[in-house]
């Protein structure tokens, strides 16, 4: 008789979940990471935007081992040699050239804007004012000087007028630049006696009018005469005619081009302020002054404060 042999059932279990992986979380993390590196990707785009020039170099000397290597106490870093906290290590000479240099080239208010920033940042702001106000007085020295020699060219451009360069006196004094007209026994710039000015006296004020056309400082416009008085019994006298031939020449200049908010001011002094106190009486005394101001004086509204003027004996030409 056979033997009946019984077959094992065998079983399989097919595992659930090794297939369906990406039904997991791992994709998550991935896409995290992928989100945060795009998050710091437009953050360092939008501070490459919003720094300068300066701050890239500062930033781009602070990741040089070489640069690190070679500074002391944090200059030429990232804050470039400044201290958050006074008294902090003091700016690198490097650092300061560039900001002599930005300040050169940039326009008085933007200059005032970076010399104002850079005090925030290092905590002192007495040298820096000092520098920008030289810088301020050196720029308007150099304006001066391109006015007188405009003017001068000006004139000799003229024929009729080349014999106005003796009556034509230019000086810097306390004020600002003065442009002088002054009378000569040959060639008065007005008729004696009057307010009337001649022919030549306006050209020359139109010239005078034309050169200081591209400044913004303000203008103080003063007439003077010698001390000859008038005849006993009238009421018109020496001041009346300073003032109006200084009106008259304020006049003359507003038709050549002159604002009127750049006059500061229209003053007759008659007699009181010679050109020559040892002569009263020369002729040279009566003569129209303008004075192209300092910003600081006009601003300040002491046009006619600085009475004591630098000599003018240095720069009157000999009779």
């Amino acid at each position: 008789m056979a033997r009946h042999v019984v077959q094992p059932i065998i079983r399989k279990k097919k595992k659930r979940g090794g297939d369906d992986a990406h039904h997991g979380g791992a994709w998550k993390i991935a896409y995290a990471d992928f989100v945060t590196a795009m998050m710091a990707f437009f953050l360092l785009m939008w501070l490459i935007n919003v720094t300068s020039p300066e701050q890239k170099t500062g930033i781009a000397e602070y990741f040089n081992p070489i640069t690190v290597s070679q500074t002391t106490a944090g200059s030429g870093g990232v804050l470039d040699g400044a201290s958050i906290s006074p008294p902090g290590p003091l700016t690198s000479p490097t650092s300061e050239m560039r900001m002599q240099a930005s300040l050169q080239l940039a326009p008085r208010s933007e200059a005032k804007t970076k010399s104002d920033t850079t005090n925030d940042k290092t905590g002192g702001g007495k040298t820096d004012d000092k520098d920008l106000e030289k810088l301020v007085k050196d720029r308007e020295q150099k304006q001066f000087k391109e006015v007188e020699e405009k003017l001068r060219k000006s004139i000799e451009a003229f024929p009729d007028l080349k014999a106005l360069m003796d009556n034509l006196i230019i000086d810097q004094t306390q004020e600002g630049l003065r442009i002088q007209l002054v009378d000569r026994d040959d060639r008065p710039m007005f008729a004696l006696g009057s307010a009337e000015p001649f022919d030549y006296t306006e050209k020359l004020l139109t010239l005078v009018t034309q050169a200081i056309a591209d400044l913004p400082n303000k203008v103080s416009i003063k007439g003077h005469t010698d001390a000859l008085p008038y005849a006993s019994g009238k009421k018109y006298d020496n001041w009346d005619l300073s003032s109006e031939r200084a009106l008259a020449s304020r006049r003359v200049m507003r038709e050549a081009g002159l604002t009127e908010d750049r006059v500061e001011g229209v003053v007759g002094r008659a007699d009181r302020d010679p050109l020559f106190p040892e002569d009263p009486k020369d002729p040279r005394n009566r003569r129209i002054s303008i004075v192209l101001l300092h910003d600081t004086a006009a601003d300040a509204g002491t046009a006619d404060a600085a009475a004591a003027d630098a000599n003018p004996l240095l720069t009157a030409p000999t009779p």
